[in-house]
């Protein structure tokens, strides 16, 4: 059964249908999201809120790694313009990412999912695997050695064009242009230390659920080699794991792999107009991590 089979052109277009206020009010959520994160730890600046604080930062930076993806297929905002240099500046320069390198690959992913030429294959191509295999990958992304590997590949990326603007390829200008901006706005706040939690979170926390992301989405599906994405592609039902690993339905996994263009804020009506139309009576979504567990680690 195909999309075509089962809606009209005119009802795909309403799902896919772009909203600058939608846009722009999810870019905003998140950036006051960090700032109320940092402003709870200056007010009560304690061990525990410290480590609340990362884990939830963590979580945040995946936010912005949603939203620059959706800016990557240009569907965030209305223009092209705004996608670019929105999810650019606001979205990927934060998270030491670079919007038209990250969209470049990520094209090649959903052109070539359901296929063993699908660049990201090997990140979830071994699940399920054993639980001592699991520990050790998070175990590598809760120290901090998966993000050094992230920064070191981001600097390779980057070093090139480190003599170009940051609009003309110079992502790690960018890069520095943000976070500088962040460290001076808590230096004028008085409470310039809160900045390390930061790069603390994106070494350990984000690193963390980008992984449970990862192999959320596709790891031990069905078929990975099936073209169908109901075969190789998931989405799973969450509750309190918004705040961390499924931000701005980055949940509804499957549904994006099915239309592309649906934007991040449409895609949980997207995924009930299909239940209704019976195009998942046959398709399994996990409730939660722990369901999920079950599938991706051998018994």
């Amino acid at each position: 059964m195909k999309l075509t089979e089962i809606a009209t052109r005119d009802e795909l277009k309403t799902f896919t249908a772009r909203s600058d206020w939608e846009g722009g009010k999810a870019v905003a959520f998140n950036w006051l999201c960090i700032a109320a994160i940092f402003a709870a730890i200056a007010a009560v600046p304690h061990p525990l809120t410290i480590l609340a604080g990362v884990m939830l930062l963590g979580g945040r930076q995946l936010a912005f790694a949603a939203l620059m993806h959706d800016c990557g297929h240009r569907s965030l905002f209305e223009t092209t313009r705004a996608n670019e240099i929105i999810g650019q500046w606001l979205c990927a320069y934060p998270i030491l990412s670079d919007l038209p390198r990250y969209a470049q690959g990520h094209q090649k992913h959903h052109a070539l999912a359901g296929t063993d030429k699908d660049p990201d294959l090997s990140n979830y191509q071994a699940y399920p695997i054993t639980r001592a295999s699991l520990g050790r990958k998070i175990l590598r992304d809760l120290t901090g050695r998966t993000g050094w590997r992230a920064l070191r590949a981001s600097w390779r990326r980057g070093r090139a064009d480190l003599y170009s603007t940051p609009g003309n390829g110079n992502a790690l200008l960018g890069h520095a242009i943000v976070n500088a901006a962040m460290f001076g706005a808590l230096v004028a706040a008085g409470h310039g230390w809160l900045y390390l939690l930061w790069p603390i979170a994106y070494l350990t926390s984000y690193m963390f659920y980008a992984r449970l992301r990862q192999v959320a989405e596709h790891g031990a599906v069905p078929d990975a080699l099936d073209l169908d994405p109901r075969m190789n592609t998931r989405t799973m039902h969450v509750s309190w794991e918004r705040l961390f690993v499924a931000p701005f339905n980055l949940n509804y996994h499957l549904e994006h792999h099915l239309l592309a263009g649906v934007p991040c804020y449409r895609l949980d009506a997207f995924h009930e107009f299909l239940r209704g139309k019976g195009f998942y009576d046959e398709t399994e979504f996990p409730r939660g991590y722990r369901e999920l567990f079950r599938r991706v680690v051998q018994a």
